[in-house]
């Protein structure tokens, strides 16, 4: 009895660091779609939102991913299709112009090596993300020079002006 209580401890001990170690995605093959808002009109703020599939050449379950887009770290999502995740993100119009922008995803080793170069002042571009992609966002439109309202009320205060000096050219005569 004893003996088997301490090979099943043993068999524990040796088993658990697989268990708790997080999986690391060896060789991703990511699929990217992305929307970028282009209506400055109908937002106040400029949003990106990106949906992505990634597999891995092993089979990695329930993987936790973040990405790094202009400087903040963001958690992706879990979709409800396999292998899929979306990550949103969103700044004021005026701190995201028109470009292209560097999105780094990490797992949970590579995200904990981003915190802590962070945290130490070491530089981030040694720590390897497991895929980097580009979302180019063409800028937002803010409307037209003028209102449609502002022209229209020109169009009448015209009218009306050349319909009083009309009548005030007929009844001088």
């Amino acid at each position: 009895m004893a003996t088997t209580s301490t090979m099943l401890a043993s068999l524990v001990v040796v088993l658990l660091p697989f268990a708790v170690l997080g999986s690391t995605c060896v060789s991703p093959d990511v699929k990217t779609e992305t929307y970028t808002t282009t209506d400055g009109m109908a937002s106040m703020d400029t949003v990106f939102v990106v949906e992505f599939s990634l597999k891995c050449k092993q089979r990695v379950e329930n993987l936790n991913l973040y990405a790094d887009i202009h400087g903040r770290t963001v958690p992706a999502s879990k979709t409800n299709k396999a292998d899929s995740y979306q990550i949103s993100f969103s700044e004021e119009h005026k701190n995201l112009p028109s470009g292209s922008y560097q999105v780094r995803l990490y797992d949970d080793e590579g995200y904990s090596a981003l915190k802590k170069a962070q945290r130490s002042g070491d530089g981030e571009s040694q720590i390897k993300p497991i895929h980097t992609f580009y979302i180019n966002h063409p800028g937002v439109w803010k409307g037209p020079l003028l209102q449609s309202e502002f022209v229209a009320s020109m169009v009448a205060i015209l009218v009306w002006y050349l319909a009083y000096t009309a009548k005030a050219k007929l009844q001088s005569n």
